[in-house]
């Protein structure tokens, strides 16, 4: 037996914790607090026209679906939601949550992201997750897990993007909305974290954001380590 396995204790539980970055923070999801800002990110005239492609619920026809979807979340703890909150504006502009969660076996996972058009293509998305993935590890997890349907090219780019390695694919894994999904598997562990949450701080500094945008992408700060 290695001394890795005999030295293993369960990670602990996530509780609703603020995480405060450069451009965001993440508080427990509060239905009557965010929803306003929400309905209007996700479901407004600006929102992405994409975003409930591939999630098992929405697009929202009205405002009371979304607002009992929100309540739902709200009160879970598995998945526990967080929103994210832009700090210059104090619009909540998105949400994503930790589930999945399985302390005796220090196993988590990363989704449930819904992020309005005003968080892509920002820094605003990377450093929610980045928040996220490094509250995950400091419970004590060993292996962080990010899922998608195999058919979403823009969450497979951004789990690479990220840092997650792919792990393979679960044919026939779901029924979606009416549809198969085959689900692709990702993963970061808690060895290769220390690498990749430095990467995501490089990244993330007001050295690398210029006002002229950033000056190495994120894969190049994991390279340059």
């Amino acid at each position: 037996m290695s001394t890795r396995t005999l030295q293993w204790q369960p990670a602990k539980l996530p509780h609703p914790t603020l995480l405060v970055g450069r451009y965001v923070r993440l508080e427990k999801l509060d239905p009557r607090r965010h929803g306003e800002d929400l309905w209007q990110v996700l479901e407004g005239p600006d929102a992405d026209p994409v975003l409930w492609d591939y999630l098992p619920y929405g697009p929202f026809k009205d405002r009371e679906g979304f607002d009992d979807w929100l309540d739902s979340n709200g009160a879970s703890s598995d998945p526990l939601f967080y929103a994210v909150i832009d700090l210059p504006s104090g619009q909540c502009q998105g949400l994503l949550s930790l589930m999945s969660i399985v302390p005796a076996h220090g196993r988590i996972e990363i989704g449930h992201i819904a992020f309005g058009a005003a968080m892509q293509r920002t820094p605003k998305g990377t450093e929610a997750v980045y928040l996220l993935s490094k509250l995950a590890f400091e419970l004590g997890n060993r292996r962080l897990e990010w899922k998608c349907n195999n058919a979403n090219a823009r969450s497979k780019r951004a789990a690479e993007r990220f840092g997650f390695s792919f792990e393979g694919v679960f044919r026939n894994h779901m029924v979606v909305k009416g549809c198969n999904r085959d689900t692709a598997w990702y993963s970061i562990t808690d060895e290769e974290w220390p690498l990749v949450g430095a990467a995501f701080e490089r990244w993330l500094s007001a050295e690398n954001q210029a006002a002229s945008g950033q000056v190495l992408t994120l894969e190049q700060c994991r390279a340059s380590k």
